[in-house]
């Protein structure tokens, strides 16, 4: 569980600045000492404190001298590259703080122009009352709102409609059903002189069967009092035959 984050100001009572000046210390000697063994680097330090009559070194005299010396060796122009004291490391703070409020005022703009865009399409009419640098500013954002909009038609325009992994033919072919079963009545009334004898119509062919129901059609069609019953009977005169009444 990380600890609570301490805010990074001047501790104005005494004995707490104290006690966090040592703590601190330590806790910097030891990174240093860390820092130096596992990358190999030279560093030393160098801490004046009210606490302490001398200079607090480490890691002594001797290696702060030797790394001194060294630095003393390096071109002013690299030596000066990457060195802060607290008036550049301020100053370079307060640049890049000034740098992200420039972006994000420049973000809410957009998105403040971009709500009035849209309520103006929407017929809203908050247009009205904007000054010159506003109308230009939802000009813009029309023209690249625009732009986009075409630039999305241009590539669903590209885009096959069929999707990936599935050919055309197979998306359009058809389903094989099972071959259906026709029942005959179990009885067929006498139209005209012709006797309609049952057949086994699942053994006819798709043409025989075809002919069959177009030719049963036609005669139904020609004797509109033949009826059918609710138990499949078809029966001429239905209107004086009801099968529910035992006849």
């Amino acid at each position: 569980m990380t600890g609570k984050k301490v805010k990074l100001a001047y501790i104005t009572d005494d004995s707490t600045r104290k006690a966090t000046y040592k703590k601190r210390t330590k806790g910097l000697m030891k990174k240093l000492s860390e820092l130096s063994s596992l990358c190999g680097i030279d560093a030393c330090s160098i801490m004046f404190s009210p606490y302490e009559s001398q200079p607090k070194v480490w890691p002594s005299p001797m290696g702060v001298q030797q790394v001194l010396s060294k630095l003393e060796t390096i071109p002013e122009m690299e030596k000066n590259k990457n060195m802060l004291n607290q008036e550049s490391f301020l100053s370079q703070k307060t640049t890049k703080a000034a740098e992200q409020l420039k972006k994000h005022c420049k973000e809410n703009w957009e998105k403040e122009m971009t709500h009035v865009m849209f309520n103006t399409i929407c017929g809203k009419g908050v247009v009205h009352g904007l000054n010159f640098e506003a109308l230009s500013e939802i000009n813009l954002l029309l023209d690249k709102k625009m732009s986009d909009i075409d630039k999305r038609i241009d590539a669903l325009a590209k885009t096959p409609l069929n999707p990936q992994g599935v050919s055309p033919s197979s998306s359009s072919s058809l389903v094989a059903l099972p071959p259906m079963k026709m029942v005959m009545p179990e009885a067929m009334p006498m139209t005209g002189t012709e006797d309609i004898v049952q057949a086994d119509v699942n053994e006819m062919d798709p043409m025989q069967r075809e002919q069959w129901i177009m030719e049963l059609m036609s005669n139904n069609n020609n004797n509109p009092q033949t009826h059918v019953g609710d138990n499949g009977m078809m029966f001429q005169f239905g209107d004086n035959i009801n099968p529910n009444n035992g006849l």
